[in-house]
């Protein structure tokens, strides 16, 4: 009976001393979540991270606008945040990079979700994104581009879908800038709000743009979404590997 009960001990502070090794390994830290005393990892390391928010996507977008804020808040000491919005013809800088997260976090508005805010592709203005780098700045530079990733500028065909001009564009500045890219695709009220082979270009062109940079695309099927927030949970769990393998 006493070797039973050893042993069990013996396992229960092996499988604690084995997660939390687990854990440190990964850099993956936790900050209280909710009032239910639930954890979420944070990202460990600092970034230079660019927010870029499509300012036609669809009005549920604004809900997820506190957890965006929740997740810029929660990059650790060291991080740097600018805050834009990719609107038609421009990009319209809602907060240049900053030490300030919490002035970062505040700087985020409700996207119009109107037409007439829809650029003719996101890829252009990422471009834009890319030139207000610092070469100087340490840690890792990222974007996050918030977009349906569809490109209509020089028509819609499956040719044209993840193989666009301004799309390779971003992804060549993008590498000679050293800035990976992560994308939450969310639907627009144009063409992906009701048009599922527009639904799926966009992502396979968010999925490039993504994957070719060195950052990972994320989104929930081709019938819009319910939340950013297991998103948000996927992004820092890939920050978060990313940098265990780099060291």
């Amino acid at each position: 009976m006493f070797y039973r009960r050893f042993s069990a001990s013996f396992a229960a502070v092996a499988l604690a001393l084995t997660l939390g090794s687990a854990a440190f390994a990964t850099g993956v830290k936790e900050i209280p979540a909710d009032k239910n005393n639930k954890t979420r990892a944070v990202v460990s390391e600092p970034l230079n991270l660019a927010v870029l928010l499509q300012d036609d996507l669809v009005s549920q977008v604004g809900n997820e606008l506190d957890r965006t804020a929740e997740f810029i808040r929660s990059l650790p000491n060291g991080s740097k945040v600018m805050v834009a919005y990719i609107t038609s013809g421009s990009l319209q800088v809602r907060q240049p990079f900053t030490p300030d997260l919490d002035k970062a976090a505040r700087s985020l508005r409700v996207p119009r979700a109107n037409i007439s805010a829809a650029p003719f592709n996101p890829y252009v203005e990422v471009i834009e994104a890319l030139r207000l780098f610092k070469e100087n700045d340490k840690g890792k530079n990222a974007i996050l581009l918030i977009s349906d990733g569809l490109d209509t500028s020089r028509g819609f065909d499956s040719e044209s879908a993840a193989h666009t001009l301004d799309l390779e564009r971003a992804i060549s500045k993008a590498n000679k800038s050293g800035v990976a890219v992560y994308a939450f695709y969310a639907p627009t009220v144009g063409l992906t709000s009701y048009n599922r082979i527009a639904v799926s270009y966009g992502q396979s062109s968010l999925d490039r743009l993504a994957n070719d940079t060195g950052g990972k695309a994320f989104f929930q099927g081709t019938t819009g979404f319910v939340s950013f927030d297991p998103y948000f949970r996927s992004l820092t769990r890939t920050l978060n590997e990313q940098y265990a393998r780099a060291f």
